[in-house]
C-alpha cells in the first residue's frame, strides 16, 4: 500500500496528473482521455482543467484540451539558473551506469579541451584526470567533435595556432590528416580516437548543441583498449552515447543560460 506523509497534498497530486497526461504522443487530448489517463473522475478532470485554462497553462477549444508554453515555466526557473555541468552530470552518471565505463563532458579552450564534467569507474589513464584536467584537442575524440563544430575560420586559426604533437604512435600531426578526419566527425556526427592520447585508450565523442545548433560541449565514454574493439564501442557504447546528448540538449534547449560553463 502506497502510504503518504501527513503533509501530502493530493490536489497537487492530481494536479500535477493531469499536466503529464499530454505528452508527444497526446499532444491534445478531450475530457474523457485525461479522466481515463489520470483514473480521476470527469468531474474531478473538468475542475483540474479549467482551473489550469484559466492559469495560463492549459488551452481548449471547448472539446480538446492542449498544453501550453506556459508549462515550460514550471523548470524554466530551476534550470536557467544550473550551470553546463550542473545539467550534464545527472546525465553523465546515468550514461555511466548503462555502458559501465567513465564518461566526460568537455569544453574548448583555445588548442585544449578542459574537463567540466566526469563520472569514472575506473583508472585507465596514467595521469589522474578530473574536473578542469586539460588535454590537447587533437589527440581526443572529445577535442575532434568539438574542432569539428568550429567554422572555417575558427578551425584555420586553430590550426595556425596549435601544436599537433606525436603523443602515441597513433596521433594525428598532420593539419590536412586532422582537417580530413574532422571533416568526416562533422559529417558522421561523432567522433572515435583510438589510443591517439595514450596507448590502451579508446574513446568515443558526441557533440552537444545549444538550441540554436552551434557546438558548446562534447561528451564521451573511454574505455581501455584491452576491453574493447573499435567495432564494440562503435556498436554499443555509441547510441547510448549519442542518446544521453540528446538529453542534455533537450535541457539546454529549455533554458540557454545552461551553454555557460560555470
Amino acid at each position: 500500500m502506497d502510504e503518504r506523509g501527513a503533509h501530502h497534498v493530493q490536489s497537487l497530486e492530481r494536479g500535477l496528473a493531469v499536466i503529464k497526461a499530454f505528452s508527444a504522443g497526446a499532444q491534445e487530448l478531450t475530457l474523457s482521455d485525461v479522466a481515463r489517463v489520470t483514473g480521476l473522475t470527469r468531474a474531478a478532470a473538468r475542475r483540474f482543467l479549467l482551473t489550469l485554462v484559466d492559469l495560463g497553462y492549459v488551452r481548449t477549444d471547448g472539446k480538446y484540451f492542449s498544453l501550453t508554453a506556459r508549462v515550460l515555466e514550471l523548470g524554466y526557473a530551476f534550470l536557467s539558473g544550473m550551470t553546463l555541468p550542473e545539467v550534464a552530470q545527472p546525465h553523465l552518471e546515468r550514461l555511466s551506469a548503462e555502458v559501465h565505463e567513465s564518461c566526460s563532458v568537455s569544453v574548448l579552450e583555445g588548442a585544449d579541451i578542459v574537463y567540466v564534467a566526469r563520472v569514472a569507474v575506473s583508472r585507465i589513464m596514467t595521469v589522474t584526470i578530473s574536473v578542469g584536467t586539460r588535454f590537447p584537442a587533437h589527440a581526443t575524440s572529445m577535442g575532434h567533435v568539438l574542432l569539428a563544430g568550429l567554422d572555417d575560420d575558427g578551425l584555420a586559426k586553430y590550426l595556425e595556432q596549435a601544436e599537433l604533437d606525436r603523443l602515441t604512435a597513433h596521433t594525428l600531426t598532420s593539419p590536412a590528416q586532422l582537417r580530413d578526419e574532422l571533416a568526416k566527425v562533422r559529417e558522421q556526427g561523432w567522433a572515435l580516437v583510438d589510443q591517439e592520447l595514450e596507448e590502451g585508450l579508446r574513446s568515443v565523442a558526441a557533440p552537444v548543441r545549444d538550441r540554436t545548433g552551434a557546438v558548446v560541449a562534447a561528451m564521451n565514454v573511454s574505455t581501455h583498449a584491452s576491453r574493447t574493439t573499435r567495432e564494440s564501442v562503435r556498436d554499443e557504447m555509441l547510441p547510448p552515447l549519442l542518446a544521453a546528448a540528446k538529453r542534455i540538449e533537450d535541457d539546454l534547449a529549455v533554458a540557454p543560460a545552461q551553454a555557460r560553463r560555470g
